[in-house]
C-alpha cells in the first residue's frame, strides 16, 4: 500500500470549496496534505441558504456540533418545502421530509391512501405525514430515534467561514491569490501545479475544482464539456436580496409560482433570504429585480444581485486527476435545495474512492457513472414541478406544460398514474417525496395495489384513523418552531 501522504489542491472556497476542505482534513488527516487556494477579491455566488436533511448526516460525519453550527450560521430548522400557486395559482401543498404513512412488505401507503380515497375515508395525504403537520403548525423538536426528519436554512458565507475554521484547525493550508496558470503533463494532460498571482507554485496529485461556473480548471483547462438541459429547465437567472426579519421563522421553505418562475423565501433566525428564480426569455433582469422587490416583507438589507446560470451537468465530474464540485460540475437550479447536497454527495463519493497513489481509470469512470445517475434522477424530479401542473395562464407555464420530458421522467408518471407504484432506483435522494410532489402538482393515481383489498372497509378506516390520531398527539405536544430556538439558545 502507498503509504506517501497525497498532496490535494482545492482551487476556490465558498460552500463547495470550504465543505471538501472540512472534509478531508477531518477524515484523511493522516493520509493527505490539503492546500486551499481561494482569492478574497473573486466573490462566491452564496445564496444557497436551504438544505436537506442529508446534511444532517454529514455534519454526524464529520463530528460537527450542531449547536455550534447553528448559531454560526443563524440557522433554523426545515421540515419541508410549501409551494405554492404550483398546480393553480389557487392551490398550494407542503413537501416534507418525513415518510407518509405507513407501508407494507408489497405496497407503499398511497396504495392504501388511494383506495381509502375511492371509498370516501382518506382525507388530504399530507395529513398522515409528521414532518408535514408539523410544519403546517409552525413546530418543532428534537424528537427520538430521529422521530422528525429534518434539515436547515443557513447562512451560506458564514456557513463557508465555519467550515473553514474547522479546516484549518484540522491541518489545512489557505493561500490567498489568484488563479494565473494551471500547468498540465503534456503525455496525458494531468494537472500538476497551479501559478498563482503572487507568486507562489503549488504543485498536487489531486485537484479539486470548486471554482464556480467557470470551472477554471474542470472546463478551462480540461475542456470537459458541458450538457446542457436549458430545453427542459426553461429558468436561468435569478435575483436575490435578504430583508430584516418581522415575523417568527417559519419551519419551512416557501416557494410561489409566479407567470415566470418562482420566488423563495428562506427564514434565518436573524433576517430573511429571497430570492425571484425566472426565465430570461420571458423575464428580463430589471423587471424581475422590481417584482422580487415589490414582494418582500421587510427592511432590504442588500442590494439585489443577479446571478445567472445553465441548467446541466459537466459530462465528467471527474477528468483525469480533478474531481469537480459544485457549481464547476453542473447545475440544475435552486428549487428543492438540491445544491448543498450534490456537493456533499460529491464530496462522500470521492472519500470512497479517494485513490491511493495514481489514479485508476476504472474508478474515475465508477464515480462519473454514479454522478451522472444521481443528477440526473434530480433533474427529473425538479421537471416533475414544472410539467406536471394545470396552469396555462402564461407562456412559460403553457411551454412547462405541453413540453417533451426525458423519457426517465415520462416512464415514471407513466407508472405512478396507471399504477401508483414508485420504482426506486439503487439508492436515489428522493422517495416518498415523488408521491408527495405528484399528488400536490394533481397527479393520482387510477388504481392501486390489490393488496389494499385484503383490508375491510373498517380495517382500513382504523388504520387511517390510527396514522392520522398519532401524528396529530405529537404535533400537540411540540413547541412552536420560535420556542425551541429560543430554549436551544437560552433566549427569553
Amino acid at each position: 500500500m502507498n503509504n506517501k501522504k497525497q498532496r490535494v489542491v482545492i482551487a476556490g472556497g465558498g460552500t463547495a470549496g470550504w465543505m471538501a476542505a472540512a472534509a478531508l482534513t477531518r477524515l484523511l488527516h493522516n493520509r493527505v496534505d490539503v492546500t486551499l487556494v481561494e482569492s478574497s477579491d473573486i466573490g462566491t455566488v452564496g445564496v444557497g441558504e436551504a438544505t436537506i436533511p442529508t446534511l444532517v448526516f454529514f455534519h454526524q460525519l464529520l463530528k460537527i456540533d450542531e449547536k455550534a453550527f447553528m448559531a454560526a450560521t443563524n440557522a433554523t430548522f426545515k421540515l419541508g418545502i410549501n409551494f405554492e400557486n404550483w398546480r393553480t395559482t389557487r392551490d398550494s401543498y407542503l413537501h416534507a421530509f418525513g415518510a407518509t404513512g405507513q407501508d407494507c412488505w408489497a405496497a407503499g401507503f398511497q396504495h392504501f391512501w388511494t383506495r381509502g380515497r375511492q371509498l370516501g375515508l382518506s382525507g388530504d395525504f399530507g395529513q398522515y405525514c409528521l414532518e408535514r403537520v408539523a410544519a403546517e403548525a409552525h413546530k418543532f423538536a428534537h424528537l427520538p430515534k430521529n422521530g422528525l426528519n429534518y434539515a436547515f436554512h443557513i447562512d451560506a458565507g458564514r456557513y463557508a467561514g465555519f467550515l473553514r475554521q474547522l479546516a484549518e484547525e484540522a491541518g489545512l493550508k489557505r493561500i490567498d491569490a489568484r488563479i494565473e496558470k494551471v500547468v498540465t503533463r503534456p503525455a496525458d494532460g494531468f494537472i500538476t501545479q497551479l501559478q498563482l498571482d503572487n507568486g507562489d507554485r503549488i504543485d498536487g496529485d489531486l485537484f479539486i475544482d470548486c471554482t464556480g461556473f467557470r470551472g477554471v480548471l474542470i472546463e478551462e483547462t480540461l475542456h470537459t464539456g458541458y450538457t446542457d438541459w436549458s430545453h427542459w429547465l426553461l429558468c436561468d437567472s435569478a435575483v436575490a436580496v435578504q430583508t430584516e426579519s418581522h415575523a417568527p421563522p417559519l419551519p419551512y421553505t416557501r416557494c410561489i409560482a409566479h407567470e415566470e418562475g418562482w420566488q423563495w423565501r428562506i427564514p434565518l433566525q436573524n433576517r430573511t433570504g429571497n430570492g425571484l428564480v425566472f426565465c430570461s426569455k420571458y423575464l428580463s433582469d430589471d423587471a424581475a429585480t422590481q417584482r422580487l422587490t415589490g414582494n418582500i416583507d421587510g427592511a432590504a438589507l442588500n442590494d439585489p444581485k443577479v446571478i445567472k446560470f445553465r441548467p446541466g451537468r459537466r459530462v465528467k465530474q471527474w477528468n483525469r486527476n480533478c474531481v469537480s464540485l459544485g457549481l464547476a460540475s453542473g447545475f440544475i437550479e435552486p428549487l428543492e435545495s438540491t445544491s448543498i447536497h450534490l456537493i456533499q454527495q460529491g464530496i462522500v463519493r470521492l472519500l470512497r474512492m479517494f485513490p491511493h497513489g495514481e489514479v485508476q481509470q476504472s474508478v474515475v469512470d465508477e464515480f462519473n457513472r454514479q454522478s451522472v445517475d444521481e443528477i440526473e434522477h434530480i433533474r427529473d424530479f425538479i421537471i416533475l414541478h414544472y410539467h406536471v401542473t394545470e396552469r396555462t395562464d402564461s407562456a412559460f407555464w403553457r411551454h412547462c406544460k405541453q413540453m417533451d420530458v426525458p423519457d426517465s421522467l415520462a416512464r415514471r408518471l407513466t407508472i405512478f398514474r396507471e399504477s401508483g407504484q414508485i420504482h426506486r432506483k439503487n439508492n436515489e435522494l428522493f422517495d416518498d417525496s415523488w408521491q408527495q410532489v405528484m399528488i400536490g402538482q394533481g397527479l393520482l393515481p387510477e388504481a392501486y395495489h390489490p393488496i389494499a383489498d385484503m383490508m375491510s372497509e373498517q380495517e382500513l378506516q382504523n388504520l387511517l384513523t390510527h396514522i392520522k390520531s398519532n401524528i396529530d398527539r405529537t404535533v400537540a405536544g411540540l413547541p412552536t418552531h420560535r420556542q425551541y430556538l429560543n430554549s436551544l439558545f437560552n433566549r427569553a
